[in-house]
């Protein structure tokens, strides 16, 4: 078959059972799985737009997994995340990984991964009694540089290379032409070759990951576009998602971490491993200090650890009143470690100091090392960092889905299979499983296994089923190279090409996406601060770049693929736009301020924020959903 001209791309489709959309740790996850339940008759095919081994948010690395239960109960496990969560998670969901998620990190050392022990039961693996080295409640330690490509090799071992196809971008689902609300497959294009891909499936699993440069970052100048998450993270599972009308929930739900300044780099290891202190400008615990503050806002008188959102509202306090910088204490943890250490121990725990940033975000070695930063001689200053869209860290917004039917949940939260969207057929973990946050690297695997399972069961159930595509593939074949045309007829009629007022490139198109965001939609510009009249605005000029967008250039594949990233973010925007306008309320201080409803409401707004996108004419419904604990659990002295 030929490859097609840049213009002229070529169309190839393919027909398979479960079609697998990402290739993070969800994705991998599932892969895994499918193959021990589907039996060698059943097709799998995972498409990824980067490469396996280094896709997601595990790419470079990690020095920690972030959920491990040991010892503890998936009961405790639930009251953990909803503290964290503001009160606001699915009990269901989060007790459904949490029981699954420790035999997943055996997997992960069955298949190689260096996990930390103790002296006493060094070598001993986990599953034999082995006793990891714990640097928080939920965390244990790594040597975990490599962390995706060994699971990624367990993925490929599994599917057979022959069924995974690398640098295709899925865009779009597409929908049955003879069922309603029936998935049936789904278009993307090759980023290196002149193709668009057309997948025809029983079952598809959307696990695209989270959200990323939607807001305008911090860094400027040679620093420009670092990020703490990655940025090929587009929101491509929630902005597909919507479109194919499945039901959003908790999109107003965002993560603003607080990291190293500049470098973005994780502070977990430093605050929980090396005991670090961070203080404001004059040495004060600003968390201790403004504890009346954060009294407000339950459950912070119950929670075991302040909610992140909480630490950053005492730290935003501290910063606005002029007590800055805010610095993490880096010298004194040192000193204090290494106060009854040889001279060789020392060296070794500095060497862990560097190697926390080496394993998973080595460009904060770099700023540190630019600026002459030896951690054991200078503190350095934190920052939050801008808003990030997801579901599988600290943060809960994503996709409504079914949950496990063994539970004593409400049944409006099962309706047959596990993880499955309200759109038939079509299922999602990691990111995309939204009001169930902390599930981190394990836990998103472990939630692709679940989903696995769960589309085999689908399977079987509807084993007959033909997909019948409601849109008419050459249509949408032209939609996406759309951009392509724009450059091809518009680009001799200007000198220089990247200035033309037939159309945008991507990167500019990006920048007015980014800064609407941040100045109308609680952005760190503005102190994360928003209220109705702002997002009024906001949206007003987000319905307009989202006509512009139709007018985006693509000089070659790659600017296409940046092209339909934007226009993936822009849907994404959207639903988080919308929902924070609907929650007339402020549930997580320290991530966004409604200063027009500067406190929580819980007799109204102790529930689930849902949206949906009618597929056919692009209108949005918001819906309230009742929240139930499954789990007791005591916020603001209330029993619950």
């Amino acid at each position: 078959m030929s490859e097609g001209t840049f213009g002229n791309p070529t169309i190839v489709e393919f027909k398979t059972d479960i079609l697998i959309i990402g290739g993070g740790m969800a994705a991998c996850g599932a892969a895994f799985e499918v193959k021990r339940w589907a039996g060698d008759d059943v097709k799998v095919t995972l498409v990824d737009k980067a490469g396996l081994d280094r896709s997601g948010a595990v790419a470079m690395g990690l020095s920690a997994i972030n959920t491990y239960l040991g010892e503890q109960k998936p009961e405790d496990y639930c009251r953990m995340v909803s503290a964290d969560l503001m009160g606001l998670t699915r009990d269901d969901l989060v007790y459904d990984v949490g029981r699954h998620v420790d035999g997943t990190v055996h997997l992960f050392e069955e298949w190689g991964l260096p996990i930390w022990k103790t002296k006493e039961t060094e070598g001993v693996p986990l599953k034999d009694g082995g006793k990891p080295v714990r640097s928080g409640k939920w965390q244990i330690m790594i040597n975990g540089e490599s962390y995706k490509p060994i699971v990624a090799e367990a993925a490929k071992k599994a599917l057979g290379i022959e069924n995974i196809y690398e640098r295709v971008f899925i865009v779009k689902l597409i929908l049955d032409a003879n069922e309603p609300n029936r998935i049936a497959g789904a278009v993307g294009f090759s980023v290196r070759e002149n193709k668009i891909y057309v997948f025809r499936a029983n079952a598809v699993l959307l696990v695209a990951g989270g959200a990323v440069n939607v807001f305008r970052p911090r860094s400027t100048g040679e620093g420009m576009g670092r990020t703490w998450y990655p940025v090929w993270n587009a929101g491509s599972t929630y902005a597909m998602a919507a479109e194919a009308g499945a039901e959003l929930t908790m999109m107003e739900n965002r993560f603003v971490p607080a990291r190293f300044k500049d470098g973005y780099g994780p502070v977990g290891a430093w605050f929980l491993l090396f005991k670090s202190k961070a203080t404001n400008g004059y040495g004060e615990d600003y968390v201790k200090k403004n504890a009346h503050m954060l009294a407000e806002f339950a459950p912070y008188d119950t929670a075991a650890v302040v909610p992140t959102c909480l630490r950053n509202h005492a730290m935003l306090h501290e910063m606005k009143e002029g007590r800055g910088p805010i610095i993490m204490d880096t010298p004194t943890a040192m000193k204090e470690l290494g106060a009854n250490m040889t001279p060789k121990e020392m060296k070794h725990l500095e060497a862990e100091a560097w190697e926390d940033f080496l394993d998973m975000c080595i460009g904060q070695a770099g700023v540190w090392a630019g600026l002459n930063t030896r951690p054991e001689e200078s503190p350095s200053e934190l920052m939050p960092t801008e808003p990030y869209l997801l579901g599988s860290h600290s943060g809960c917004c994503g996709i409504w889905v079914s949950g496990p039917e063994d539970l004593n949940s409400p049944a409006e939260w099962k309706w047959g299979y596990n993880r499955m969207t309200t759109v038939n057929g079509l299922f999602t973990a990691g990111d995309g499983v939204g009001a169930s946050g902390h599930k981190f690297s394990s836990g998103s695997h472990t939630e692709g296994r679940l989903a696995a399972k769960s589309m085999v069961r689908w399977l079987r159930d509807h084993k007959d089923y033909q997909p019948v595509f409601k849109a008419d593939i050459n249509a949408i074949a032209e939609e996406i190279y759309a951009p392509v045309r724009n450059y091809i007829e518009h680009k001799d009629k200007t000198t220089a090409e990247d200035v033309n007022p037939f159309y945008i490139t991507p990167k500019m198109l990006q920048m007015r996406l980014q800064k609407t965001m941040d100045e109308y939609v609680a952005g760190c510009s503005t102190y994360y601060q928003t209220n109705g009249k702002l997002l009024s605005m906001g949206l007003h000029f987000l319905t307009m770049l989202k006509e512009d967008s139709k007018k985006m250039r693509a000089k070659d594949l790659h600017e296409l693929m940046r092209a339909w990233e934007n226009y993936h973010r822009i849907i994404t925007a959207e639903a988080h736009l919308r929902h924070i306008m609907f929650r007339e309320e402020t549930r997580y201080p320290g991530f966004y301020y409604r200063t027009d409803f500067p406190k929580l409401d819980p007799q109204n707004w102790q529930c689930f924020v849902n949206s949906k996108m009618d597929p056919d004419t692009h209108d949005w419904t918001m819906i309230k959903r009742p929240h139930v604990d499954l789990v007791e659990k005591h916020y603001g002295g209330q029993k619950h």
